[in-house]
């Protein structure tokens, strides 16, 4: 792994275990103990995961974590443009897929330096084929707002997705999120919740939305994946929500509170908030 005359350098991109150690690759443990510089999200880690290997790292090891990712990137291209190959990896899972990675990444393109990758581990590709659910065509969307409203506009964004959407949650905000996902998308829209993938405590809990959010009131641990089930091709008509809503009205809520409430089927609130005005001048 080590570059052999100047201007050879690269980047190198490696995956890491999500928690079984059985699950690092031989290139891994080649990239740990050859490259020049290893580039980590915790140096501390990446030392203990070498040890774990059996190998000693011999190049310079350097921290880079988001915080510091864009004013330490400049100094590890410099060491590429020098000769040197630069290894990145982060605490778990594939750098730069909601990790530490990207702009150094975009940089080395910018610059027309040669990257490439170590594939491995990804708690989104193990979800995927743990969760039962049809995902032939998936999307990834990283963490949701940490707040609720904010968290409501994105999911109200998934109403009509029809691929199986995969997202990371912290175990204190699942519960939650699950609890306004039933409120926009409907108790029914099937999900899994996979929790601690690879690790002695793996857990994965299917069933719906509504099934889901239940059990999670009582609190999770660990790293959190979610798979969402994909939205029907069938989107509602605003004028079936009507009723709904003149009924929410008329037990005294405010027209605008009831279209939020009502807006979860496939119906944004503006919409049905518009519908209900016009079945009145009818």
């Amino acid at each position: 792994m080590q570059a052999e005359n100047p201007g050879q350098g690269r980047l190198v991109l490696a995956a890491t275990p999500m928690g079984d150690i059985g699950d690092a690759s031989s290139r891994l443990r080649e990239a740990l103990a050859t490259a020049d510089v290893v580039a980590a999200e915790d140096t501390r880690r990446t030392r203990s995961l070498a040890a774990a290997l059996g190998v000693t790292i011999t190049g310079r090891v350097v921290s880079f974590y988001d915080q510091v990712e864009v004013t330490r990137a400049p100094a590890l291209i410099a060491d590429i443009e020098s000769g040197l190959t630069v290894l990145l990896v982060t605490d778990a899972g594939m750098p730069s897929v909601s990790d530490p990675g990207y702009r150094l990444v975009s940089a080395c393109v910018a610059a027309d330096l040669p990257v490439t990758c170590l594939p491995g581990p990804s708690a989104v590709t193990t979800a995927l084929a743990l969760s039962g659910l049809p995902v032939e065509r998936f999307c990834f969307d990283g963490f949701p707002p940490r707040k609720s409203g904010p968290r409501r506009a994105w999911l109200q964004t998934l109403v009509t997705e029809p691929r199986a959407v995969v997202f990371f949650e912290a175990p204190h905000r699942l519960a939650a999120c699950l609890a306004d996902a039933v409120a926009v998308l409907g108790g029914d829209r099937r999900a899994a919740v996979c929790r601690e993938l690879t690790k002695t405590y793996e857990e994965v809990r299917r069933g719906t939305l509504a099934e889901l959010a239940d059990w999670a009131v009582d609190g999770a641990r660990g790293e959190i994946t979610v798979v969402l089930e994909g939205a029907s091709q069938q989107v509602a008509d605003p004028a079936d929500l009507v009723e709904e809503v003149e009924r929410l009205v008329a037990s005294g809520m405010r027209l605008k509170d009831a279209c939020g409430q009502a807006a979860t089927a496939g119906v944004s609130k503006r919409e049905l908030y518009d519908a209900v005005l016009a079945s009145r001048q009818e």
